[in-house]
């Protein structure tokens, strides 16, 4: 977006950005702070608003308090950009909105959301944070979606995620332990992402987006490219760890409204995907 001329302010809390986004203009803001999200947009005044902000750490995420705070945050982020005349406001989400229990391949229109997870408060505040947006914005006149994120991997990624600590163990000589492998999924690069989100903010489509890959890979297919880019795959463990109690055997997004309503397209396959993620690993190493 850069790129194409548009004018960009970003919100963090720490107030660092990658190297690429240093012509933005940069915030550093605690959005979770209630008397610091009026003030921003009064200044700022943005007619987009992308919102990914949230806890979104391994381990931690799934069920902590931060959920409900986040929740609460980010409705006072669309109230003070409705309020400072705001036209479309699209937010992130997650495949974890849906019930894994009929997964598969996950349509927005037609797969049924897990509206039984009051156990994992990040489920349920992301779907409730998805309906409130799609109501808020119709009473308000402000053009709204949401992309749900499906399974994501590159550059920057927490060390603990499946791909960086499968790439982290094999360039430190380690074994990687993982699990059968057996399960069917896709991954979308972290740039694609990112143009995936930002081609649908300068759309006109509204609702439920999927941002994932329509390219399914078992698992052990997908370590295993890791490992033949690395040039050790004999360090790849199959079967080592359990695999999640409740995973589904598939679960992949369908991608119709992406590509022909948004009219996206990634620009990375899976060899050149990993070649540049591996290539990040090298160089970031502790």
């Amino acid at each position: 977006m850069l790129r194409d001329g548009h004018e960009i302010h970003i919100v963090t809390a720490s107030g660092r950005v990658p190297e690429m986004l240093k012509s933005a203009h940069l915030h550093k803001a605690d959005l979770l702070d209630p008397a610091v999200i009026a003030p921003l947009l009064a200044a700022v005044r943005p007619t987009h608003l992308l919102h990914f902000a949230w806890n979104a750490v391994p381990g931690i995420y799934w069920t902590s308090p931060d959920n409900d705070r986040w929740l609460s945050a980010s409705f006072a982020l669309l109230q003070a950009f409705r309020d400072t005349g705001g036209q479309r406001a699209v937010m992130a989400g997650s495949c974890a909105e849906y019930d894994w229990a009929q997964a598969g391949i996950c349509n927005e229109a037609t797969t049924k959301l897990n509206r039984h997870s009051a156990a994992l408060p990040y489920i349920s505040c992301k779907i409730a944070l998805q309906e409130l947006l799609q109501r808020f914005g119709a009473d308000a006149g402000i053009s709204t979606a949401w992309g749900r994120i499906f399974f994501q991997y590159g550059p920057y990624e927490h060390p603990n995620r499946l791909v960086s600590s499968v790439i982290r163990s094999l360039l430190q000589g380690e074994p990687a332990l993982c699990t059968h492998g057996r399960q069917v999924r896709s991954f979308l690069h972290a740039a694609d992402v990112g143009s995936a989100f930002a081609a649908l903010l300068i759309s006109d489509v509204q609702g439920p987006v999927n941002i994932g890959s329509a390219a399914p890979i078992s698992l052990a297919e997908f370590v295993g490219t890791i490992g033949e880019q690395i040039g050790r795959p004999e360090l790849i463990r199959l079967g080592a760890r359990a695999a999640p109690a409740g995973e589904p055997d598939i679960l992949l997004p369908g991608t119709t409204r992406l590509e022909q309503e948004v009219g996206w397209r990634p620009q990375y396959n899976l060899q050149t995907g990993l070649a540049d993620t591996i290539a990040w690993w090298r160089d970031n190493l502790p």
